[in-house]
């Protein structure tokens, strides 16, 4: 994956026109409700978020493999960030800097090449870190000679590490892959469909509660119609992967459907548990780091695993 890649992938390209088109057809329509007289300034504040993080996203993809690992190596660091300060676990620099120490060598992990295959990416050792870094983690009461109130510490930091690092980790190892550009650039834009499905569905539809003490304003209807619309979705952008079934565009849309929601929920009950109501305000009109990229924690790992277990990361393109 490079910038010369990008320009001659025309999944890449046909992205590009895709999200340009809705981003000017949401401005357009937004601008026509402004101009009618409505209330539209949250809608703008979300729509301004949009407009800054698409173009970054994309250039970053555009940058190529380096740029895409570097990215979600920053986003997990600042994404770890943001649950710290939430949770009291920031002002222990121990736990902190070991799992900073971890979410980074899960970047490097993806992005050396394996040294017994030379291939790029060193997955034995991605999958490897989590057993070393929790040990690690484990141990640090014992250095420090405290056993008072250590185990909440201890088990922030692991959540944290595992979590908003190694899960969401392999969204930048992705960028190893045969067909990297067509399985990130869809995993980026079915989850941010299938989250505005829920909200829309939810809104026109929802009657019923989907998890009221978790999260309140989620219905089953809007679950259930963002799973739909996640289940059509692949058919869609079938350009994005053409190696693959139909059954596995079913799995691929259940993977989104059904885990984009439960990293939200997940982030959900975090939030509601340390009285909060949003990880950070990063972004305008979207929160922080998590807010944005809570339903992808599940995906990322859960499409990974999938692909690989049926396709291989890397096989020979299709011509």
């Amino acid at each position: 994956m490079t910038y010369q890649a990008a320009l001659q992938s025309d999944v890449f390209l046909t992205y590009i026109k895709i999200i340009g088109g809705l981003l000017l057809f949401a401005g357009v329509i937004i601008s026509i409700l402004r101009v009618s007289g409505k209330n539209v300034s949250g809608v703008w504040n979300t729509y301004r978020g949009w407009l800054v993080m698409v173009p970054i996203v994309i250039g970053t993809i555009f940058l190529g493999r380096t740029a895409i690992i570097a990215g979600v190596a920053l986003l997990a660091i600042f994404g770890f960030k943001e649950f710290a300060r939430a949770t009291g676990l920031y002002n222990d620099w121990w736990m902190t800097g070991l799992a900073y120490f971890g979410i980074i060598l899960l970047g490097v992990a993806s992005y050396i090449p394996d040294p017994r295959l030379d291939y790029d990416g060193w997955y034995g050792f991605f999958m490897a870190l989590p057993a070393f870094v929790v040990g690690a983690i484990l141990l640090v009461p014992i250095f420090r000679n405290r056993a008072q109130g250590q185990l909440q510490q201890v088990a922030l930091a692991i959540v944290g590490f595992i979590y908003f690092g190694w899960m969401f980790s392999h969204l930048g190892f992705l960028a190893n892959t045969t067909y990297a550009y067509g399985y990130i650039l869809y995993l980026i834009f079915a989850v941010e469909i299938n989250d505005i499905a829920a909200f829309t569905c939810g809104k026109l539809f929802g009657k019923h509660k989907l998890r009221e003490n978790i999260s309140p304003n989620k219905t089953i209807e809007g679950a259930v119609g963002a799973i739909i619309i996640s289940l059509v979705v692949p058919w869609l952008l079938w350009f994005s992967f053409p190696h693959f079934e139909p059954w596995h565009l079913v799995l691929t849309g259940l993977v989104v459907g059904v885990g984009g929601q439960l990293g939200d929920l997940v982030i959900s009950y975090i939030k509601r548990d340390i009285g909060i109501k949003d990880m950070g305000v990063m972004i305008q009109g979207h929160g922080g780091i998590l807010d944005r990229v809570d339903s992808m924690i599940f995906v990322a790992p859960i499409f990974f695993h999938v692909i690989r277990w049926i396709h291989g990361i890397r096989e020979v393109a299709v011509s």
